[in-house]
């Protein structure tokens, strides 16, 4: 085991790290790389969520079974594991916001908001009271001691990456973070979890989204706010009808399938969704270039960088070339599929730099 993993100076003996455990393979190997440190190692899970089939499905994390599973590693490690009810600040702080955000006509990302409440401000503060030297995650990004401190690197294994759902991550909390995976590719993880013994190896990840039953979230939102039920007018461009839709929970900007509109001479895409008309407006492909985005809430951790960098506007899309303008990103060719709800993370090649909420867009 590498020391530095933890980066704590030593003797580790003397180190007490805390470790957030979801209940998955993740979590649970960074509970058993810290315990082969020395160091003291305390496992703590917040129970975030209690309703329905969402906590017994495989994907879901911190709740039913998968806080079992926690208890049950770290037993085996032989260290201590506690387990802390935040199910009400979860609901209002993530779950509330989650609907709400559709409610707007917006794409949320309730990832980042749990990374910025609950699994972070609360474990940082829960750690603090525990006396740890450092909060340890099994999230798949870098921290990298670089001349003017603690940086937040891309995971080494591409795939595995989620440097986009931390751009949040202050620099306060970058201090007190270790991310011990970062380094890995996910197959090794899990071989390491099969060589210790331990009963999660071969569990399934977690979804992006695991509190929502079946992974039906428009459900989960109808069911939280049922205004969101409200069907409307699907328009044109130019305010034509061109027909109707069962409620704007169940659609997103740069989305093609589900419009059921036939007969047209080219593919039509959500253009924006309009809550206020309850109308949602379609267009062909090119009316989805966007040339600059308005960003609020900007987290930047990038120091004194001046430079040339890279904007990622979805978890799944590639960084493209940007520059940041106060609180306006202006990319250097028109990007697609730029939605308000999402967040637009900077970088300058690995180095994660910050990043903002998408507030509104400007066509290109």
């Amino acid at each position: 085991m590498d020391l530095g993993e933890f980066q704590l100076d030593a003797p580790v003996s003397a180190r007490r790290i805390v470790v957030a455990m979801s209940g998955g393979v993740d979590s649970s190997v960074v509970a058993a790389l810290a315990h082969a440190t020395g160091a003291e190692t305390i496992g703590v899970t917040l129970q975030l969520y209690d309703h329905g089939a969402a906590v017994g499905r495989a994907g879901s994390c911190c709740a039913g079974r998968d806080i079992r599973d926690a208890r049950a590693v770290c037993d085996k490690l032989g260290i201590a594991h506690y387990v802390f009810d935040h199910e009400s600040s979860f609901r209002e702080t993530v779950i509330d916001d989650f609907a709400d955000a559709y409610l707007a006509g917006r794409t949320p990302i309730p990832c980042v908001k749990c990374n910025m409440g609950p699994k972070f401000t609360d474990l940082f503060a829960l750690a603090r009271d525990l006396g740890a030297d450092c909060l340890a995650t099994g999230h798949y990004i870098r921290r990298v001691m670089g001349p003017a401190g603690a940086e937040l690197h891309r995971a080494i294994d591409p795939a595995r990456d989620q440097s986009y759902f931390l751009f949040a991550t202050t620099q306060a909390q970058l201090d007190f973070l270790r991310f011990p995976l970062g380094a890995m590719p996910k197959a090794r993880v899990r071989e390491i979890a099969a060589e210790l013994g331990l009963g999660v190896a071969g569990k399934p990840d977690s979804q992006d989204i695991c509190f929502v039953p079946d992974g039906d979230y428009a459900s989960l939102v109808r069911k939280l706010r049922p205004e969101a039920q409200e069907g409307g007018e699907i328009v044109d461009l130019e305010g034509h009808v061109l027909g109707r839709h069962g409620g704007l929970v169940g659609y997103t900007v740069g989305q093609r399938r589900g419009l059921e509109i036939g007969g047209l001479a080219e593919p039509l895409y959500v253009v924006r969704l309009e809550p206020a008309t309850k109308r949602l407006v379609v267009g062909p492909r090119s009316a989805l270039a966007v040339g600059a985005a308005r960003l609020s809430g900007i987290n930047w951790i990038g120091g004194d960088h001046d430079g040339p960098l890279t904007a990622k506007v979805r978890s799944m899309a590639k960084p493209v070339p940007a520059r940041l303008d106060g609180e306006r990103l202006v990319f250097d060719a028109p990007e697609y599929g730029v939605a308000p709800g999402q967040a637009a993370v900077l970088y300058a090649g690995d180095r994660v730099l910050g990043g903002g909420w998408i507030e509104g867009t400007e066509a290109a």
